[in-house]
């Protein structure tokens, strides 16, 4: 169910899903929620909680004119909704650069965090920044153009071009301009030590096909950072759309592990 939550500066629309041990489920860009449609009935199922944000300045989470919608930001505020639900522990799960936010998380509030799993994700400075460079220079005079353009590049047969829905027009265009040009892959640069020492139990998840983000390149050296399996998954990039079932099941069976 749909809900919004009023915290200081933003407002976060988040569907919230089942009762159990609480799952936070973290998109990246140029997502919304939507990308974890096909994984939530799964996890509901199986007993779990699962909270899913619009991070802000995405979707339809707001935030206002002047504040930065990076992945540090991302972070901090993730950790507030958690406050405002009054959840003191969750796995987070997260997707692209959205694995940022959810190991700032893990950096800075470790106690938080009971698991993460990342899927497709980013390591140290490499943020496959160069795939976004044209939205960072796009003309915010034809904003309205980028959502059918992306649709088209990405070709994704339909899945996608619903979900970047929220970013058709020329106010979401605009709001997809500004959430590229606030991603800033140093803010990850420097937090593999604090990682690593988290004690915070990790999975890794990864597109056999993944054309942005290589798995031998990205994906093993986080696995090793952060002491974690790492399942090679059968699609490209956006495995949550690609192949929900099989993300859904290793979900499953990492989340049935993890310790009390």
């Amino acid at each position: 169910m749909a809900k919004e939550v009023r915290l200081a500066d933003v407002t976060i629309t988040l569907d919230d899903e089942g009762d159990g041990v609480p799952v936070l489920l973290l998109h990246g860009f140029p997502a919304t929620r939507q990308l974890w449609s096909g994984v939530v009935p799964s996890l509901t199922e199986a007993g779990f909680r699962v909270l899913v944000p619009d991070l802000v300045g995405y979707g339809t989470s707001d935030a206002p004119p002047g504040v930065r919608v990076d992945m540090a930001a991302q972070g901090r505020w993730m950790l507030q909704l958690l406050d405002a639900l009054r959840v003191d522990r969750a796995v987070v799960v997260a997707h692209d650069v959205g694995s940022a936010a959810a190991q700032l998380m893990v950096a800075s509030a470790s106690r938080r965090v009971r698991g993460l799993v990342v899927l497709d994700g980013v390591y140290e400075d490499e943020w496959a920044m160069e795939a976004i460079a044209s939205i960072q220079a796009w003309n915010p005079q034809d904003a309205h153009r980028l959502a059918p353009v992306l649709a088209r590049r990405l070709d994704r047969g339909g899945v996608l071009s619903e979900m970047l829905a929220a970013y058709r027009g020329e106010q979401g265009g605009q709001r997809l301009i500004r959430a590229a040009r606030d991603l800033d892959s140093q803010q990850t640069a420097r937090i593999g030590e604090s990682l690593r020492h988290s004690g915070v139990p990790a999975l890794v998840l990864w597109g056999e096909r993944d054309t942005f983000l290589s798995m031998d390149e990205v994906g093993r050296p986080l696995a090793e950072l952060l002491g974690a399996a790492l399942i090679p998954l059968p699609g490209g990039h956006f495995t949550p759309l690609d192949c929900p079932t099989q993300v859904a099941a290793a979900l499953r069976e990492f989340l049935t592990r993890l310790p009390s």
